[in-house]
């Protein structure tokens, strides 16, 4: 099944329990907080049953699924999917870093790693491998929520004042658990079909009823959504935030009052070393985090465009120092398409499938994070005034006297005053808004603290090889 927009906007007004400004919003498809995003979304699966040769492949039981469910067996395999999620990506500029293909390519990365789970449980195992085919059959879009709350970071989730403020295990019986407790942090949730619910950070022992793997509907009868401050609603008009008024995928946590969890939706339970094994022993933590860096190569290309237009608007193109700091920002863009490019060619078979290169992966990770503040800063400090230095909002257009004032005051060397205007809003929202800083924080912090990409970086580097010539060239000379 290859759903279509207005399929996927009918499944959201489910009856799920979202939570903004005090109150249950009543159908997140018409709220005014998330509408607009619902509706960007909603475009990405009318792109898709539009163009299929590109974003849908063939499923082995003879149906097309969309690529993002896609299980490489080849390295040509792997561009081609890669080819229909920049393609996705685009629609977005990269804003939407939870988008449909993000917790897609997590649970692809389990079920190749399908071997894992059986060792731990064949129950398991058949619940997972039968949810992989479920939610690609039926064009599923995943949220998921892997962290728990930060409270007390002193203190691991059993030892917290409230055994329940992370989520865990309160009961089971023959049908299933039941999970009680809050986890973070649900981005794109309010949009998303289901949600994993997992916990990727180390679990301590005793911890072991916060241990836990499933999938559930995001209706599911006593799962709260808390949204947080929603930037599209503070956004009414396109032309004066066209990214937050559009792409603002919210972040949420989910609360778990006493939530019915059947058995067939468990991957995991009751197990530390699973836990981290569902990401680290397969390829899920590689593929997902590879297509998060597929979805920055794109927004980066984007955020190039900008940056040469503010040049350009401006009159400076030809400046030397401006195109000392546009040929640093674009080497810096290129370096992160070059690290996918070499995620893919270093890739390497495991079993039947095709997996991008994982340090490759985890050194573009190191790298970006600390690269993506220094990018935006350098943005701004091109564009100086000019993205503050702006009319209050597109009605000033509507008023005869300001809009001659704005004609005047608001010139470029390559475009009208409106052009000027339009392109500086839109700037300002991709670098400056608070939706920008809140892009800005995600960007930093998503894949984790610098010492988590820093630290896989270090484990997966071929540490061997760079002994091995060191220890040649030692021996080739003596005393």
């Amino acid at each position: 099944m290859i759903k279509t927009g207005s399929q996927h906007i009918a499944g959201l007004n489910d009856g799920r329990a979202v939570y903004i400004d005090g109150e249950r919003a009543a159908d997140v498809t018409t709220h005014p907080a998330f509408r607009n995003a619902v509706a960007s979304v909603g475009k990405l699966f009318d792109f898709a049953q539009a163009n299929q040769e590109l974003m849908t492949f063939e499923t082995p039981e003879g149906g097309r699924a969309n690529r993002i469910w896609q299980l490489p067996f080849s390295y040509d395999d792997l561009k081609q999917r890669r080819q229909g999620l920049e393609a996705w990506t685009e629609l977005h500029g990269g804003f939407l870093g939870r988008a449909p293909d993000h917790v897609a390519s997590c649970i692809a990365g389990m079920y190749m790693g399908l071997e894992v789970f059986e060792a731990y449980d064949p129950k398991r195992a058949g619940a997972l491998a039968d949810y992989y085919k479920y939610a690609r059959d039926n064009d599923l879009y995943l949220t998921y929520v892997i962290i728990n709350p930060q409270a007390d970071r002193s203190k691991s989730a059993a030892q917290q004042q409230d055994p329940f403020l992370s989520a865990g295990v309160v009961d089971r019986d023959a049908e299933g658990l039941t999970i009680r407790g809050a986890k973070m942090l649900a981005t794109g949730g309010i949009m998303a079909d289901e949600v994993l619910v997992t916990c990727i950070q180390p679990l301590q022992p005793g911890d072991e009823k916060y241990a836990f793997s499933f999938a559930i509907p995001m209706n599911t009868k006593g799962l709260k959504v808390m949204s947080r401050k929603s930037y599209e609603a503070s956004a009414p008009e396109v032309f004066d935030n066209p990214l937050a008024s559009r792409f603002d995928e919210n972040d949420a946590v989910l609360f778990f009052d006493d939530v019915k969890v059947p058995w067939d939706r468990v991957f995991v339970v009751d197990s530390l070393e699973m836990c981290q094994k569902q990401f680290h022993a397969t390829p899920a933590h590689v593929y997902q985090n590879y297509q998060a860096m597929i979805r920055l190569s794109v927004k980066l290309r984007f955020l190039m465009g900008i940056a040469r237009r503010t040049a350009e608007m401006n009159g400076i193109i030809g400046f030397p120092q401006v195109r000392d700091t546009l040929g640093q920002l674009c080497a810096e863009a290129d370096m992160v398409d070059a690290f996918v490019h070499a995620m893919e060619a270093k890739g390497t078979q495991r079993g039947a499938y095709f997996i991008p290169d994982r340090h490759s992966l985890y050194a573009a990770q190191a790298l970006t994070q600390q690269m993506y503040p220094r990018l935006v800063t350098a943005m701004r400090d091109l564009a100086g005034g000019g993205l503050i230095m702006l009319p209050s909002s597109v009605k000033d257009f509507a008023n005869p006297e300001i809009a001659s004032i704005i004609e005047k005051t608001q010139q470029s060397p390559v475009a009208g005053a409106q052009e000027r205007v339009k392109f500086f809003k839109l700037a300002w929202d991709a670098l400056g808004s608070e939706f920008a800083s809140r892009h800005t924080q995600y960007e930093m912090f998503y894949a984790g603290a610098t010492f988590v990409t820093k630290g896989h970086s270090f484990r997966t580097y071929d540490w061997d090889r760079s002994a091995g010539i060191l220890d040649r060239m030692l021996a080739s000379y003596s005393l």
